[in-house]
């Protein structure tokens, strides 16, 4: 795609000067192109090719894809900024106000050729809601094939700084939301060592526009450095035909979750949201057999065990 194409997308949401949400829907794009710069300079070996779309009631964005890379089998950085009206029935579902809305957002989601290097995701998002209600979210997660307990923990610590820099009650608050909400009921499991995850910041009620705005532009920054170093640490870690089984499991677990609960992938078909681009969170691979256990004794049952709700990597160090 040329730059002209790239530059076309639309981000001013009606006549007159700039908005508030021209301004956030347009840090939300220079972030995603700074972001595949990032990711794109620690793979070493591949390109993001992008995709400008536009959607049916207004808006569009640009969805940026990785594949084959060094490090990265397949990854996306997808930007958003859409308008319209959603159903009732949809309105409803999501929990809308009204059904008159304004989305915009990047959503991250990366998938190693490795087993030894994390899958990771990240999303920050900005909503409106036709009667004045506007609010922030996002989040940071983290889904090793195999944890390393002090790499956890170094991940935990980074989400930490940037929550405390913020407000101190947001780490232990939204760490706890994270566990709760990227869980696998299911399988009574949770899909990785967690993060931090938060919705519904409300412009009023939990800080100023400024203030929340300021919070999510610090989410997004630290997810760059803070996965490459991740990235670097394990890529040229050994692996062999065991580990690339469990991989594949792990994986089936990623997509159980993005299909059954994650609630962008929600959003995003349920308001007419372009497919591929939603569904660009899938793995390339990924496999399921039947009743596929970890053997006794071994690395894959230890990771097993981390994958539990309320593991205090940074507090109590337990």
């Amino acid at each position: 795609m040329d730059a002209s194409a790239v530059s076309s997308l639309p981000l001013s949401t009606g006549p007159g000067a700039p908005t508030f949400r021209d301004a956030v829907a347009a840090w939300l794009r220079d972030f995603q192109r700074r972001l595949c710069e990032q990711l794109e300079a620690a793979d070493g070996g591949a390109t993001f090719q992008s995709d400008a779309w536009q959607h049916g009631s207004g808006g569009g964005g640009l969805s940026r894809v990785i594949q084959g890379g060094q490090v990265l089998e397949k990854g996306g950085v997808n930007f958003s900024a859409v308008w319209g009206e959603m159903s009732e029935q949809a309105a409803r579902v999501l929990l809308m106000p009204n059904p008159n809305y304004f989305a915009t957002g990047v959503s991250v989601v990366q998938h190693p050729r490795s087993p030894m290097v994390p899958i990771s995701h990240m999303n920050v998002r900005y909503f409106e809601a036709g009667n004045g209600e506007a609010w922030f979210g996002g989040g940071i997660d983290l889904t090793p094939i195999y944890v390393d307990e002090q790499q956890a923990r170094w991940f935990h610590e980074q989400l930490k700084a940037v929550c405390d820099q913020h407000n101190p009650a947001y780490y232990p608050r939204f760490r706890q939301w994270a566990d709760d909400y990227f869980f696998l009921p299911h399988r009574q499991e949770t899909r990785g060592v967690g993060g931090i995850f938060f919705d519904r910041l409300t412009v009023g009620k939990d800080g100023t526009r400024e203030e929340l705005f300021a919070f999510i532009q610090a989410v997004g920054n630290v997810f760059g450095p803070t996965y490459t170093e991740l990235m670097r640490q394990n890529r040229d870690l050994p692996f062999g035909e065991a580990q690339v089984q469990w991989h594949m499991l792990r994986r089936a677990r990623y997509a159980e979750f993005n299909l059954a609960f994650d609630r962008g992938t929600r959003f995003g078909l349920e308001t007419g949201g372009r497919t591929e681009s939603i569904l660009m969170s899938l793995p390339p691979r990924c496999e399921w057999h039947y009743d596929q256990r970890p053997a006794p004794g071994s690395a894959e049952e230890a990771t097993q065990q981390w994958l539990r709700k309320g593991v205090q990597w940074v507090e109590n160090r337990s």
